[in-house]
């Protein structure tokens, strides 16, 4: 263990293991002996597609919860693959390192609430809320690089988020047209990631110290953004993958001296350390790669005002039969064409002309001719009961597997048009019937190219 550890001090940056030493006094050794251990690897039931039944069955062996959720859970990493799996493909699941799902927990999101996620590629945080909205309310994803982005809006809608909005707007912009809009904030910041330096090698060849200055002064902008968009009485989550107090408390404390209308606020949780007045840190040791928190309250009060005054949506007949057609309810909102595509919006939503929105609701058909056809969105973003007809499969059935391929399958000669296809009750796509045949539906970009599960 000391050559471990020995070698541990050789690869990590001497000025970071410094400036960990001064932090933790005599637990530094702690952290060195964490450090020679495998990396946590973690997994996040959505419980808004799979039920507590289904994930008991989902794998072979026990999984053990981790604290920072109550969806959140430890994975062995002889575990398998678990992009692999089918349900990973219906969005059983998310994977998730399990410090991560911190923030969220202590956001504390409630349904019927609008939540901002500033910075929320690849989605982890926003699918965490949008499991805890039940459907109700509003998320809005917003991340300004355009390639995560594109993978924010891929994860969302695999988790089958129906009331979200994704955008890639520069923070300013949007919390100026949003002012005072939200009742939560999570601002999950672009930091240095010391927290990840067990499980990705990069961080730790990109790291210096000067890299810790120039992310608290990015971040000290976006919080000041952030500050904006929320509406007094509101809560606003700051949290980071890393332990540098210039971009944690001391970051924290600046803003506070800027924002007077801001203060902590206080939550019982069961999970890291406290470091001042509403604030939490997660070491390797303490069971998560590592996170910062921190929770502050809007002073004041102000209802949130009505996003849909002055919005009128013409009602689309072909479009609502449709659906009728394929539903034996009527989920979501209101219908808006964009281009070829009709989407179902989310009642809360704020239409903004001038910001990059890649997509607001569900993408629920598509034009085709004379003709409407369903998007993937939209059998994603349902359940089994809701749909006139589905099939199932278990994870292991080589139809299912087949279809996840993009390949036509057997179906019952009962079927007759659209199809949703489920894995374990859990909807992942959907396919034409005709005839006991169904033909594929499954995004080519989705599909399997190598069997492994």
């Amino acid at each position: 263990m000391q050559n471990a550890e020995e070698k541990i001090q050789k690869d990590l940056p001497a000025a970071f293991l410094e400036r960990m030493k001064h932090l933790l006094g005599e637990e530094y050794p702690l952290l060195l002996k964490a450090y020679t251990q495998p990396a946590f690897r973690g997994v996040r039931r959505n419980p808004a597609k799979c039920s507590a039944d289904t994930w008991e069955k989902i794998f072979s062996f026990p999984l053990k919860p981790a604290p920072f959720s109550p969806f959140s859970y430890y994975f062995p990493w002889d575990g398998g693959k678990l992009g692999g799996n089918p349900l990973h493909h219906a969005g059983a699941f998310y994977s998730q390192e399990p410090s991560a799902a911190s923030a969220v927990t202590i956001l504390d999101p409630q349904p019927g609430e609008r939540i901002l996620d500033l910075c929320a590629a690849p989605g982890g945080k926003s699918s965490q809320i949008a499991a805890l909205l039940e459907g109700k309310g509003l998320l809005w994803s917003n991340e300004v690089i355009g390639s995560r982005a594109s993978i924010l809006l891929s994860n969302l809608e695999r988790m089958g988020v129906s009331n979200g909005v994704v955008s890639s707007c520069e923070t300013k912009f949007l919390c100026e047209k949003m002012e005072e809009f939200f009742d939560r904030v999570l601002v999950d910041a672009p930091c240095s990631g010391e927290g990840m330096f067990r499980k990705e090698e990069q961080a730790v060849t990109q790291w210096n110290p000067e890299l810790t200055e120039s992310c608290a002064a990015r971040q000290a902008e976006i919080l000041d953004n952030a500050a904006r968009a929320l509406r007094p009485g509101g809560l606003l989550v700051y949290s980071t993958c890393t332990f540098a107090p210039v971009e944690n408390e001391e970051t924290i404390y600046t803003f506070l001296r800027r924002h007077p209308e801001f203060h902590p606020e206080p939550k019982e949780v069961s999970f890291g350390r406290k470091t001042g007045e509403a604030m939490w840190r997660i070491y390797p040791m303490d069971g998560g790669e590592g996170h910062f928190v921190a929770c502050l309250r809007k002073d004041g009060w102000k209802e949130a005002f009505p996003s849909g005054e002055g919005r009128a949506l013409k009602e689309n007949k072909e479009a609502r039969a449709f659906q009728q057609e394929l539903f034996s309810c009527s989920p979501w909102g209101k219908f808006q064409t964009q281009g070829k595509y009709i989407y179902l919006l989310p009642e809360d939503w704020l239409d903004l002309p001038d910001c990059k929105v890649l997509r607001a609701g569900v993408q629920a058909f598509e034009q085709k001719g004379n003709r409407l056809e369903p998007c993937h969105h939209l059998f994603m973003a349902a359940t089994p009961s809701m749909l006139r007809q589905s099939v199932d499969f278990a994870p292991e059935d080589p139809n299912l597997l087949a279809f996840l391929r993009g390949e036509e399958i057997s179906v019952s000669d009962s079927l007759r048009g659209w199809t949703g296809v489920s894995v374990a009750g859990v909807l992942c796509g959907f396919g034409k019937a005709s005839g006991g045949r169904l033909k594929n539906r499954y995004p080519k970009g989705l599909r399997l190219r190598e069997q492994r599960f």
